[in-house]
């Protein structure tokens, strides 16, 4: 039954039971109406609008689900559905909707995957960039300063003393910034040995205390997947010194019923989600490239809580 004629046939159910009270119950109207004829035609009214309201909520609540789910849906959460059943327009238009819905976050991951692995590829070639170019330059600078330093006499030698190690800084720095850009030790060491580098120098730069639970035997993984549980540690260390004004930050990665779960918690603030910026929208669009599950939890008693669920075996976008 179409939606127009299901709300004909609700409103003729009430007109119908109205028509059939006015026939056969013992009620007259007179004229002029005296006021127990009015109460009573009131009341009926009332009656009949209640019914009608309620029918018509009845008939329209797969709408109103529908409407609720369209203001809400977000495609960085897969897998919001409305539950498909019977005929007609509005089932149809729910599963018009849910089909819509599969298509879009189909091309959500595809899309975004193309977007990561080409933002992936320019962190590379930047890094490339830092290490070959700009870093090579400023160690040929560095040695120059210290043959000049040599070679010079007080004061001179004091104050290229003091701008060689400005240099050997900056050059630490841009080697510290190609080493976050291109991750070498993943690629050479594996995911492991990658995360502890990260925690270590997160450590050192913070100022946080940096707890490691590696658990030993992970299965093993792909590339694709070790480079996403990378970023997304790294972006939920930034978030920790950024914005949850923590002590601590415990990191821990183990496997167990077919998946691999990486968790970051930090003891701070646990407002750093009250609204979610690029950070961690940049995290749900990682994890939806490997077909992962984030989650990120927080309450001012127990601090921010990222956890990236990882199936071993996943569909590829």
């Amino acid at each position: 039954m179409s939606l127009f004629w299901r709300i004909f046939a609700l409103n003729a159910v009430v007109l119908g039971s109205a028509t059939a009270l006015l026939l056969w119950a013992p009620v007259t109207v007179s004229v002029p109406v005296v006021l127990t004829e009015a109460v009573i035609l009131v009341s009926g009214l009332v009656v009949m609008l209640v019914a009608n309201a309620a029918l018509l909520r009845i008939g329209l609540a797969p709408l109103d689900r529908l409407t609720r789910l369209m203001s809400t849906v977000d495609l960085l959460r897969p897998g919001q559905r409305l539950p498909e059943g019977g005929r007609g327009e509005t089932a149809e238009l729910i599963r018009t909707f849910n089909a819509m819905l599969e298509r879009l976050e189909h091309e959500r991951a595809s899309s975004s995957a193309r977007v990561l692995l080409a933002q992936e590829a320019e962190r590379r070639r930047i890094a490339q960039e830092l290490h070959d170019e700009v870093g090579q330059s400023m160690t040929a600078i560095l040695l120059s300063l210290e043959r000049a330093a040599d070679e010079a006499d007080e004061p001179l030698r004091g104050d290229l003393r003091q701008v060689q190690e400005i240099t050997r800084g900056s050059l630490d720095e841009v080697r510290r910034l190609a080493r976050r850009l291109r991750p070498g030790v993943l690629e050479d060491l594996g995911l492991v040995s990658a995360l502890t580098s990260l925690t270590t120098e997160f450590a050192t730069h913070a100022g946080l205390r940096v707890v490691r639970r590696f658990e030993t035997g992970l299965p093993t993984l792909d590339r694709q997947t070790e480079l996403v549980l990378y970023r997304v540690a790294q972006e939920a260390l930034t978030n920790a010194a950024r914005h949850a004004e923590a002590d601590q930050v415990e990191m821990s990665l183990h496997h167990a019923d077919g998946v691999v779960v990486l968790a970051v918690v930090d003891d701070g603030r646990g407002n750093v989600v009250a609204r979610e910026g690029a950070g961690i929208r940049g995290m749900r669009e990682r994890a939806l490239l490997i077909g992962a599950t984030l989650d990120v939890v927080a309450t001012p008693q127990a601090g921010t809580t990222v956890r990236l669920t990882v199936p071993l075996l996943r569909k590829q976008p």
